[in-house]
Formats: C-alpha cells, sequence, structure tokens
C-alpha cells in the first residue's frame, strides 16, 4: 500500500520498469508525448490516487484526489477497467486494454501480469476474494474467484476458471475447472525479474 511520496515514487518506477517503459532519453520522452500509451497514464494514474486516497491530510489533498478521482473512473470506463485502488503491489502490468474486472477485496502481489478479458472476484454472493501471490501471470480470460489463495512464481493459462486453492510455486495451472498442468520457471514470461 501506498503510504507516501516514497512509496509512490517505488510502486511507479516498478510499473513502468514491469512494462518495459524507458523514458529517460529525449526521443523516447518525445515518442510518449507525441503518441501517448493510455495504459501506462492508467497506471500512473492508479497510483497517483492510492497514494492520496491513503494519505489525504488536508482540505485541498482531499480536492485534489476527487479530482484525480473522476479523472481515473474516466480513463477507466474508456479502457474496460474496473480496477479498484489498494489492489495489486509494485510491478503491475496490464498488457492490454478492454475488459479487466478486479474486487475490491482481491489482494495481488508484486510483479502481476494481467492481460485482457480477466475477472478476479467474489464467489457465490460471498465477500472473500482471491489472494494472489508475487511474479504471478494471469493469461487472458482467466477467470479467478472465491476465497482462494495462489502462490508466488504461478502462470494461469489463457481462458482457465480457476476456483480452489493452489499452493505450490513455481507451477503453470490452467483449464475448466484449473488444475496443475507442469512446473514453469516464471521468469520465462515476466522477463524483467532477475
Amino acid at each position: 500500500m501506498i503510504k507516501s511520496k516514497k512509496d509512490l515514487k517505488l510502486y511507479i518506477e516498478a510499473d513502468k520498469n514491469a512494462k518495459g517503459i524507458k523514458n529517460d532519453s529525449l526521443k523516447n520522452r518525445l515518442i510518449l508525448f507525441l503518441k501517448p500509451n493510455l495504459i501506462w497514464k492508467f497506471q500512473k494514474l492508479l497510483r497517483t490516487t492510492e497514494y492520496y486516497q491513503n494519505t489525504n491530510k488536508n482540505i485541498f489533498q482531499k480536492f485534489y484526489f476527487y479530482y484525480l478521482k473522476h479523472k481515473y473512473q474516466k480513463l477507466s470506463l474508456k479502457l474496460g477497467f474496473s480496477i479498484p485502488r489498494n489492489v495489486f503491489g509494485p510491478g503491475l502490468a496490464i498488457i492490454h486494454y478492454g475488459t479487466i474486472v478486479v474486487n475490491s477485496k482481491a489482494r495481488i502481489g508484486k510483479n502481476c501480469r494481467i492481460h485482457v478479458c480477466v475477472n478476479i472476484g467474489a464467489s457465490g454472493g460471498k465477500p472473500e476474494a482471491p489472494q494472489i501471490g508475487d511474479n504471478v501471470y494471469i493469461g487472458p480470460g482467466a477467470k479467478i474467484y472465491g476465497d482462494i489463495k495462489i502462490a508466488n512464481n504461478t502462470a494461469i493459462a489463457a481462458n482457465a476458471s480457476v476456483g480452489k486453492s493452489f499452493l505450490e510455486e513455481n507451477t503453470v495451472i490452467g483449464g475448466v475447472p484449473a488444475k496443475k498442468l507442469k512446473d514453469f520457471d516464471i521468469k520465462t514470461i515476466i522477463k524483467h525479474l532477475k
């Protein structure tokens, strides 16, 4: 959770690294200025609204938070994202715009790579939502639901339906219903991990 300016900077740098965005050269800054990356804009806005939500101390910060929240909701609708604040750890990489729905009670660790048409939510009217570890790849169309836990270093295959916990690390899970498919080194698909 972002609780200081230092945390905000750390989260944004981790997200930038996860997405492979390099804007330190004049050429790269010019490209981003002329052709903005809306997903990256969304991620920065997500982190900034998280910071102001968690730290707003005075009336000016509260007003600024509501202004950012409005911009955030507008961009969310444009991109098709329903992603609440304070759910993802640092190193989030949203790959494509399109439908992504995440329950506000879900918790996802650092270095999550998430694709289009993913749904992470509660099940059967119960309030509990998935708790997902660090270094997790979530393929296109995956559905993850219920009071479950997903271990660190897990790849969730495209169109998987995950309704039970998977506590073994370094695996690929997939299918309907999901099951362990094989052992796997997550660094092959989350490239920025050292």
